[in-house]
């Protein structure tokens, strides 16, 4: 997996310019200075700096408003980077249009979450189901330590992981298996079921 997400950083960052419908981005040749060993650590910090601020601009408005509103700008969110990240990905690794649950099982791996959070994929044996489940969930931790109530993020979730399901394959369906507040599974932190309907 590492050596995809390496791949992952020269394709998009090292060698020119990466071109999408409005956004370039400019070479930064200090980057390509860097060794491999470097680079598995910078996108580590990439990583962590992306869910520090998803965390900061999310406990401002708790803060303020209240869990609801920022709940409601969650999903918001969610709703447009879920597909973002998913079509980036899906470009990066050169999947086709209809990719299948293996080609979802290679995406959900270079997603930023999975550099942070331990997780674990399950391809069906029949390959029309896959299951995602998160075992340590760094958001959860961290509020656990801070002494907040924690992230009720099954609603969030079901945006995230179906947009995302549905951008590498629109055949693809996600379905809650466990998640806060509604757990049904205490091995782990949440549990999505992928379907490939045919």
């Amino acid at each position: 997996m590492l050596g995809l997400i390496i791949q992952y950083c020269y394709s998009t960052i090292l060698y020119g310019y990466l071109y999408e419908s409005f956004f370039a981005m400019k070479q930064n040749n200090f980057l390509s200075s860097l060794t491999k060993e470097e680079l598995i650590k910078l996108i580590e910090a990439y990583s962590k700096n992306w869910l520090a601020m998803d965390g900061v601009w999310f406990q401002s408005i708790e803060r303020k408003f209240g869990m609801d509103e920022a709940m409601h700008h969650d999903r918001e969110a969610w709703k447009s980077f879920t597909i973002t990240e998913a079509r980036r990905i899906k470009q990066f690794l050169g999947l086709p249009e209809h990719a299948g649950l293996e080609g979802l099982a290679k995406a959900l791996q270079l997603r930023f979450y999975a550099n942070i959070n331990n997780d674990e994929i399950i391809l069906g044996k029949d390959n029309e189901t896959l299951v995602y489940r998160t075992l340590e969930c760094h958001v959860q931790t961290a509020r656990k330590r801070k002494q907040m109530e924690y992230h009720p993020c099954k609603s969030v979730g079901i945006i995230e992981y179906s947009g995302f399901a549905k951008t590498i394959d629109e055949r693809i369906t996600c379905e809650c298996l466990s998640c806060y507040p509604d757990i049904t599974d205490n091995s782990c932190c949440c549990a999505w079921q992928f379907t490939l309907n045919e």
